[in-house]
């Protein structure tokens, strides 16, 4: 009896199958790798490239060198514009511009009260150690906490510390089980009651070791021989840098978050909580996030603070080391364990140079701009109060003011943008419209991606290079800072078993980190992350 001719053909198609799935490539049948059983993120602002080649031979093996020879590294992510900590740590855990996740800056003008106040300011929460009422509410997108936390139905953790509390709940998201910050006025580290979860360790400190103590004794000194700074000038070698956080100083603590000083603290709580709370010990992926700080330390004798600046990269490298150190005695191994380190941009503000060298200089005053403004403007369109604020390199109209006596927004803004392009001091006045349809400053897209049309003002305003920006109405006393221009990028490392050790130098979008975390823990990415995770 013959076969049908269907059976043969049936037989044949099999036969041709079954080889085809023998030759494929051995690397499409091997399984999926491991799932990291933790992930570190750490932020640190004002990271450079340039600091890190001048002090690679002064280094350790278990920290940059080891980030460089063993990981992924990228010289210069993008950001945009230059950005804030709070807005760029924002950007770099949603994967979206403060645009999409409603964070342009640390601080936001309240158009109501006629301040700033901070971005996660909400009236709905208290404050654990502190009387700061803060959540994540003003976050408009999801971020890899939050969607590490979800993928795992909750059993994940996710913890975040930072110096600053923008940065603390940016990092921890909505659904992280706590960010914990270190409090301006107090020093002991704080957090909001929107988060549930309380850690003992940062309740520990507070009451057995708190800041406000150890800060009475700890001073900031050269961690080596002054000598052995490379291209330190002379003149700063016979005088080594000596800080101290007195107690008589109101600013004591403001000053310690911005040394070297509080970077270490940081990363012995970090420590303290891979291995108190077992962290990557269990099946399912946990996450802590880590904000450090490169920023140029403000509290210096003068303008020149090179020497504090390369001791802070040498004591940051060895706090690196401590926390690879830490995941692998206390956690689950580096070879289980993602760590990304992500630079932002080096602040905007700086201190002023000597004026022995005849640099040029000028004070802009917001008090004395809102108030010529407001002269302008009642000359041409009647009394009253047409400006009513000014903040962070932004004037505030008077919304109300303006529709009341029938006047168009728009036209308002622009012609109050050109009156202060005629001031002294200003070399740029974008109306905001400008700003929205890119016709403002030498990188369009990315000022529109930078500004959250909630909280923008009506007005930008690019302060002349070497001029101060005297912010009258301000009660905190800071250093004198003059406006400089800076580069919007900052390096990029990333460790991971999955992850080949590589080098880009080509800018790379620093909107990509978060969809490509997310793509190695196979999770989604966050909600506002229209770009395409890196392929490495």
């Amino acid at each position: 009896m013959k076969h049908p001719r269907l059976d043969i053909s049936f037989i044949r198609t099999g036969a041709v199958a079954l080889g085809i799935a023998a030759t494929m490539p051995a690397a499409a049948q091997q399984p999926l790798p491991e799932r990291p059983r933790l992930v570190v993120g750490i932020v640190v602002e004002g990271l450079s490239d340039e600091y890190i080649d001048l002090l690679r031979s002064h280094f350790t093996d278990k920290g940059f060198r080891r980030l460089e020879e063993q990981g992924l590294e990228i010289t210069d992510m993008d950001f945009g514009t230059p950005l804030d900590g709070a807005a760029a740590t924002a950007l770099i855990f949603t994967g979206a511009s403060p645009s999409v996740n409603g964070v342009s800056a640390a601080t936001v003008y309240d158009r109501e009260l006629r301040r700033p106040r901070a971005v996660f300011h909400d009236p709905a929460t208290i404050g654990n150690f502190t009387t700061e009422t803060l959540s994540p509410k003003a976050l408009g997108a999801s971020t890899i906490s939050d969607e590490l936390r979800i993928a795992s139905g909750g059993l994940g953790y996710a913890y975040a510390l930072a110096a600053n509390p923008s940065e603390a709940i940016a990092m921890a998201g909505h659904a992280g089980n706590s960010g914990f910050w270190i409090n301006d006025n107090t020093g002991n580290w704080a957090t909001t009651t929107f988060y549930r979860d309380l850690p003992t360790r940062p309740q520990e400190v507070n009451r057995l070791t708190p800041l406000e103590y150890r800060l009475d004794t700890l001073s900031w000194v050269p961690s080596m021989a002054i000598d052995r700074y490379p291209d330190l000038p002379s003149y700063k070698k016979a005088y080594p840098f000596r800080h101290a956080f007195q107690r008589n100083d109101k600013n004591r603590f403001r000053a310690y978050k911005t040394s070297a000083a509080v970077n270490t603290d940081l990363t012995s709580m970090a420590v303290d909580y891979i291995r108190g709370m077992k962290l990557g010990g269990r099946d399912v992926t946990d996450m802590l996030a880590v904000q450090l700080t490169l920023e140029p330390f403000p509290y210096t004798r003068d303008a020149d603070s090179r020497a504090e600046l390369m001791d802070s990269y040498l004591r940051l490298d060895r706090d690196l080391a401590r926390i690879f150190d830490a995941i692998d005695v206390s956690g689950p191994g580096m070879e289980r364990t993602l760590v990304f380190v992500a630079g932002t941009p080096i602040t905007r503000r700086q201190r002023r140079d000597d004026e022995k060298w005849a640099i040029p200089y000028g004070e802009f005053s917001s008090r004395k701009a809102v108030s010529l403004l407001n002269m302008y403007l009642m000359a041409i369109h009647g009394n009253g109060d047409w400006a009513i604020g000014y903040h962070d390199s932004q004037l505030f109209l008077n919304h109300n003011l303006i529709k009341e006596r029938g006047k168009d927004l728009a036209a308002m803004r622009l012609e109050a943008a050109r009156f202060l392009e005629r001031m002294s001091g200003v070399s740029y006045a974008w109306a905001l419209e400008e700003v929205l349809s890119r016709q403002a400053s030498e990188r369009p897209d990315a000022m529109r991606r930078s500004i959250f049309t909630d909280t923008a003002g009506d007005i930008y305003v690019s302060i002349a290079p070497g001029w101060q920006e005297i912010d009258d109405d301000s009660d905190t006393e800071t250093p004198t800072t003059v406006a400089r221009a800076t580069a919007s990028t900052a390096p990029f490392y990333m460790l991971a078993p999955q992850v080949k050790h590589q080098k880009i130098d080509t800018p790379v979008d620093a909107r990509t980190i978060a969809p490509t975390v997310a793509r190695i823990l196979r999770i989604r990415s966050p909600n506002g992350a229209a770009l395409p995770p890196l392929r490495l």
